[in-house]
């Protein structure tokens, strides 16, 4: 009896779970929603000197997890511009890393090892703090060295390539330097302008004019860039074949007039980008104080951006709308604390009827989007901000983090197909606010990337090295004790 229940319940079991199975199996296979999180590099400089290294960690349900990398002080003065370079080339078992650049006011450009993956759980725990705030430290994280290229305050920096970096200053130079050995390959050299209309009794020495490159843009082809400078009235075109000038743009006084301008401002283009839109192909445009004009490929005037009400500038982007094509919109960011999106394409402008005995206004460009200000619960000023894009094909998101002067870093998130549509002609407010850090500082600048999947046996890897690293400096400091 006891042989037949046996045979009995096993004959029974795989019976009973025969029917089972399948269907379980069918239910697992059919909703498999697990998305992994996607963690963001957010490094901001300020005017208290300090290097802010944040890594934030966005999950599939919007919750934001904000954790510090590293914070110091990098600088002995303000620290104005940053620069992120390609990552490197990906090796089976090795971790891609990022080039890091700091340019300040105390003419120096530092430079950084920052890793391209997020921190390891295992080999880098969480540091216990004082505050609430999570520290995680990347051993990854590496200092270079510095740059001394430059005579003057450093304005802007920008990685063409992985190989070449670019940096400019108010010496009124642009300096091209190779990364593999960081030596200085060519210096552009921009004429500094005359003193014209200064105030009688001026007590600046000789060449104490303003004078030095305010920004610079390369174009994609790495052939052509654009500058603009203090103290004048034009745009400079360079060669970057022969590295010699090749063209200057100067700024009518009807074209400043109708950006904000007027007789007793400087005139000075402050930033300067290319871009890409759909029915008019590539464009320039060069951002004033309080406006931006935007120029076709023959240089000539295509529309304006005038924001309303009139508030200062302090950043502008193309920003990516489709995957397919190359599509872009301006995004601008304002004193008063908006991202504004305009259109500029040749078909949708905005175009004024003149007044009597004067000539045709130059066309505006359509705001269709903002995000942020009143509305948005933002009041201070967007210093600075940067445009990520997650996911893909129909999950495509658009992740924009910005910062501003009172300190705090906020996270946005936009869905390209619905936020960035152009439909209808009333503004829309678009973003979902994710996440907000305060840092404590006065940001001035901002760089983020999305941080690569970990590859495959680079942890243990670099948790070996690390650990012959420690014994052969226990070795070295108990040779040195004998």
């Amino acid at each position: 009896m006891a042989k037949r229940k046996r045979n009995t319940a096993t004959d029974s079991a795989p019976a009973a779970s025969a029917s089972p199975v399948p269907t379980k199996r069918l239910k697992q296979t059919a909703t498999p929603k697990s998305t992994k999180p996607t963690t963001i590099q957010i490094i901001t400089g300020s005017y208290d000197r300090v290097l802010h290294g944040i890594t934030t960690t966005i999950r599939s349900d919007d919750d934001v997890q904000f954790a510090d990398t590293f914070l110091f002080n990098a600088h002995t003065s303000a620290i104005r511009c940053l620069a992120l370079s390609p990552p490197s080339a990906p090796v089976p078992k090795q971790s891609q890393k990022i080039i890091l650049a700091t340019g300040s006011t105390d003419e120096r450009i530092n430079l950084y090892h920052i890793s391209a993956h997020p921190p390891s759980k295992i080999s880098v725990p969480a540091i216990p703090s004082l505050t609430a705030k999570a520290v995680v430290e990347n051993p990854q994280n590496r200092e270079l060295g510095s740059l001394l290229h430059h005579a003057s305050s450093i304005t802007a920096l920008y990685f063409p390539t992985r190989s070449k970096l670019m940096s400019s200053a108010e010496d009124s130079t642009i300096a091209v330097t190779r990364t593999r050995d960081w030596s200085l390959l060519s210096t552009i050299k921009a004429p500094i302008p005359k003193a014209v209309g200064r105030p009688s009794g001026d007590t600046a020495p000789l060449g104490g004019q303003p004078s030095g490159v305010n920004d610079f843009a390369v174009h994609p082809s790495m052939k052509l860039m654009l500058s603009v400078g203090k103290g004048e009235k034009s745009m400079r075109l360079w060669n970057l074949v022969t590295g010699k000038k090749a063209g200057v743009l100067n700024f009518e006084r009807e074209m400043l007039s109708e950006v904000g301008e007027g007789r007793f401002s400087s005139g000075e283009g402050r930033k300067v980008a290319w871009g890409n839109t759909k029915d008019g192909g590539e464009e320039f445009c060069v951002g004033f104080e309080k406006g931006i004009l935007v120029f076709g490929m023959d240089c000539k005037v295509r529309c304006k951006v005038a924001p309303a009400p009139r508030t200062k500038i302090h950043q502008l982007s193309y920003v990516q709308v489709e995957d397919d094509e190359d599509t872009q919109v301006l995004a601008v960011s304002t004193e008063d604390g908006r991202i504004l999106f305009y259109s500029t394409n040749v078909g949708g402008l905005d175009t004024a009827k003149p007044a009597e005995g004067k000539t045709q206004p130059i066309p505006a460009a359509k705001l269709f989007a903002q995000l942020g200000g009143k509305d948005g619960g933002v009041s201070g000023r967007i210093k600075d901000f940067a445009v990520l894009t997650i996911g893909e094909g129909s999950s495509r998101d658009i992740i924009i983090v910005a910062a501003g002067s009172d300190g705090a870093v906020r996270l946005y998130k936009l869905s390209p197909a619905k936020d960035l549509a152009q439909t209808g002609e009333k503004v829309n407010q678009v973003g979902k606010l994710i996440g907000t850090y305060e840092t404590g500082n006065r940001i001035t600048c901002l760089k983020a990337f999305v941080m690569l999947p970990t590859p495959e046996g680079a942890e243990d890897e670099e948790i070996e090295m690390n650990e012959e690293d420690d014994e052969e400096r226990a070795d070295s400091s108990s040779d040195d004790s004998e």
